[in-house]
């Protein structure tokens, strides 16, 4: 290939364009808000990760991965293993998933931190990095994924693209490069390794294929960097080129009117957010839990009074939920069916709510066929549910539901992030306080990761 070709690619590659963002992007840029939100993101995620770990697909994917050994390992969380690093961020991962209750952010629509943090935490372990650099990647990752969503994400995840796993793994080894200060050419071609590994389905809702799609997104993030550090190499066209991750999975938009705007701004963490969840369940059913809880509050309402619950929300929002009858507790984290009714049954929404034999309930099944739930045609966003009962007496009651519990307008408290982290703890059967990783985590600016992870209790808790 002729020089002037090779430096025309360069111009057009995305992948460079990625590159010299994260060149160019260090802890300077940093405010106290950027650590702030980080933090956020380790207590959340890594709690609900001890939540999910009795679960099967966090056992059984541990179990798979025991016994390997390599020079650079890190802790499999709420553990006493330690991993080599990409079996970690695929364990972490799958654990911290599986239960649907890690944070989200609109613009992906999907979870950003369990496509992040995995990966780093572990490269961050295993290369003694600080708070500070761990933000920093944490930050320039958050960015780039979410300017990759907001160019192609709405048609991407509507044909059935995971796009936690789809568009997290690019985001993912983009933040991964960054904290291990890749030279630009290494990270277009780590770029092109997470496009050759990137992929996840929709199909696999409701089941532990879901979490290891989350779980893969880390670990390929992992793979790709070591490789491309040692000199693996990949097209620079792979994000954007003719046959590229964009024509392929999207409709070939263009990225550049994204890309362009790369760490300007307040940047995405502060502009786009994370909204970390207070329902244990997938984000599209939240405003109308927010709404049920409220009328059930206001009314006292029972199920055997309710002659059927009509849901209406904004284009688009019930895509996910994709198990109108579910009969487990991983298809009811994909059903709106399930949160009305048990929100009305129960009176809450919490990772009790999500065994099987809670789902089977006989008056909750027979619920279902009174729970109708329907897309309106207009927009997509801004996104609202509202929800109308009608009870045998012959009342309507109605409610509009915008904002929602969790989302960036009413964010949890640090004291109700604490209580939600207090009960992973003991839903994954730890009985220690997550007080001191809490305080450790929000020390962030001034420690080293592995002070963090080393704050986090230990499997036989």
């Amino acid at each position: 290939m002729s020089t002037c070709h090779s430096d025309e690619q360069a111009m057009r590659s995305i992948s460079y364009r990625i590159a010299d963002f994260l060149l160019g992007f260090d802890e300077r840029a940093l405010a106290a808000a950027h650590f702030n939100q980080t933090a956020r993101a380790v207590i959340d995620t890594v709690s609900v990760a001890y939540a999910g770990r009795r679960e099967p697909a966090a056992i059984t994917m541990l179990d798979y991965l025991g016994g390997r050994r390599a020079v650079h390992e890190t802790v499999a969380w709420g553990t006493r293993e330690r991993l080599p690093l990409e079996e970690a961020a695929l364990y972490n991962g799958t654990a911290g998933h599986v239960l649907d209750f890690d944070d989200v952010t609109s613009p992906m629509r999907g979870h950003p931190s369990i496509a992040l943090l995995p990966a780093l935490l572990a490269l961050s372990d295993a290369y003694d990095k600080t708070g500070a650099q761990l933000t920093a990647a944490f930050v320039a990752g958050f960015e780039v994924m979410i300017k990759l969503a907001k160019s192609m994400v709405g048609d991407h995840y509507a044909k059935g693209w995971h796009s936690t796993a789809s568009v997290g793994t690019l985001g993912a080894t983009a933040a991964c490069a960054h904290l291990l200060n890749l030279d630009r050419k290494q990270i277009a071609n780590a770029l092109g390794l997470a496009v050759a590994q990137s992929g996840g389905t929709r199909a696999n809702f409701g089941t532990m294929a879901k979490s290891f799609q989350a779980g893969n997104c880390g670990a390929a993030a992992v793979r790709s960097v070591l490789l491309a550090q040692k000199g693996f190499d990949s097209s620079p066209m792979a994000v954007n080129g003719s046959y590229g991750y964009m024509s392929l999975y999207a409709n070939g938009e263009d990225l550049h009117a994204q890309m362009d705007t790369l760490g300007s701004g307040s940047l995405e963490i502060i502009d786009s957010g994370l909204e970390i969840k207070k329902y244990p369940l997938c984000y599209a059913t939240h405003r109308t839990i927010d709404g049920v809880l409220d009328l059930k509050s206001e009314h006292g309402l029972a199920l055997e009074q309710i002659d059927h619950v009509d849901v209406t929300c904004n284009h688009r929002a019930m895509v996910p939920l994709i198990h109108p009858r579910p009969q487990t507790g991983l298809e009811a984290k994909f059903s709106m069916h399930y949160a009305v009714a048990a929100a009305i049954h129960d009176g809450y929404v919490k990772l009790v709510s999500f065994t099987d034999e809670a789902v089977r309930r006989p008056s909750i099944q027979q619920f279902f066929e009174k729970v109708h739930a329907r897309e309106d045609n207009g927009a997509a966003s801004p996104r609202w549910n509202r929800i109308m009962i009608s009870t045998k007496s012959g009342q309507t009651l109605e409610k509009m539901v915008t904002q929602l519990r969790g989302g960036p307008d009413s964010p949890l408290t640090e004291s109700e992030l604490l209580e939600k982290a207090a009960d992973c703890f003991v839903h994954g059967g730890c009985q220690a306080s997550p007080e001191t990783f809490f305080d450790t985590a929000f020390a962030m600016q001034r420690i080293r990761v592995r002070d963090i992870l080393s704050a986090c209790p230990a499997a036989s808790c």
